[in-house]
């Protein structure tokens, strides 16, 4: 059985950013600021609770854009299609690499509950190479004390991002990390949406004397972190809007399939950014798999994001 692909979930039609939350919109005073990004989380709000299909796929690619900006703070150098490779490409057991676990960082945070306690902090802290001390265990307490009360989402991301530089420079990443929990627990949203730590090195962290970068709990840093909302909100609406498109010809090509394995690699196409074309499971050979996918490609239900003619990658 064809798995929701098919659904009418699939063609989810998301919301447009309003024009006056749109990132070109000017915003002097942190009031402004707060009041955009309010009004840029709601296209993303409808899209959470309304999890289509290819919501898992979302979130995947936005964590995948997170991960790369993790991976830059942490003084490396892959870009996304790097990450992809180290991911996929891996053979079972294999390490990814220090930048591999970083992504896996970002990719725990797409998929899981947003609880949040000492040990999960802990676990992220190991994959992104950042040393645990009993001093990182405030953190979450921090995080405890931001929600449910506190400020509103987006100074509370930012207080959380700057507990952690407090607590420990090096620690940034996890604070970024954290601040997408928090966001996702005080909207109530089920599983956390990858936004701020793609924006780490965006203008709006711009120091507005030209010169140098706002460090978090330096003044204008809640400014700058509800500014980062604005342009992540829009750039996941975009991504939303490509992916509904394309998981709508996905949906209209699947009777089209013949292989009685098709429901499993679509339902992977769905919930992953993307998907070796080597894929092997109980009931599809490499070889099978290579034709399944050249098959969804000529019926441009699936891009090949590689750019390579062996080892390919696929995904919507």
């Amino acid at each position: 059985m064809i798995p929701d692909a098919a659904s009418s979930r699939a063609t989810l039609p998301p919301t447009a950013t309003p024009r006056w939350a749109a990132p070109s919109t000017f915003a002097d005073s942190l009031a402004d600021a707060a009041f955009m990004a309010g009004g840029a989380l709601y296209p993303i709000d409808q899209i959470v609770r309304a999890e289509p299909a290819w919501a898992g796929a979302w979130r995947q690619r936005l964590a995948l854009r997170c991960a790369t900006a993790a991976v830059r703070l942490a003084g490396r150098r892959e870009d996304e299609a790097a990450l992809r490779d180290a991911w996929l490409l891996r053979k079972p057991g294999d390490d990814p690499g220090p930048s591999g676990h970083i992504l896996s960082a970002w990719k725990r945070l797409a998929t899981r509950s947003t609880a949040l306690d000492a040990d999960v902090l802990e676990t992220v802290a190991g994959l992104m190479s950042i040393r645990w001390d009993k001093s990182l265990a405030g953190l979450a307490a921090a995080f405890d004390e931001l929600d449910p009360g506190g400020p509103a989402p987006p100074f509370s991301a930012a207080a959380i991002i700057a507990k952690a530089c407090e607590i420990r420079i090096d620690a940034e990443a996890l604070g970024w990390w954290a601040a997408d929990m928090l966001l996702a627990q005080k909207l109530r949203w089920r599983v956390p949406v990858p936004l701020l730590m793609g924006q780490r090195f965006s203008t709006v962290f711009r120091a507005e004397s030209g010169q140098g970068r706002i460090r978090p709990g330096e003044a204008g840093f809640e400014r700058a972190v509800c500014l980062a909302l604005v342009h992540a909100a829009a750039e996941a609406s975009r991504l939303a809007a490509d992916l509904a498109r394309r998981a709508e010809r996905l949906a209209a090509v699947t009777p089209k399939l013949r292989s009685k394995a098709a429901g499993d690699v679509i339902g992977l196409l769905l919930s992953e950014d993307a998907v070796s074309g080597s894929l092997q499971t109980k009931s599809l050979s490499r070889f099978a798999s290579r034709r399944l996918f050249e098959r969804l490609q000529q019926l441009e239900a699936v891009r090949e994001l590689s750019g390579r003619t062996t080892f390919r990658i696929y995904g919507l």
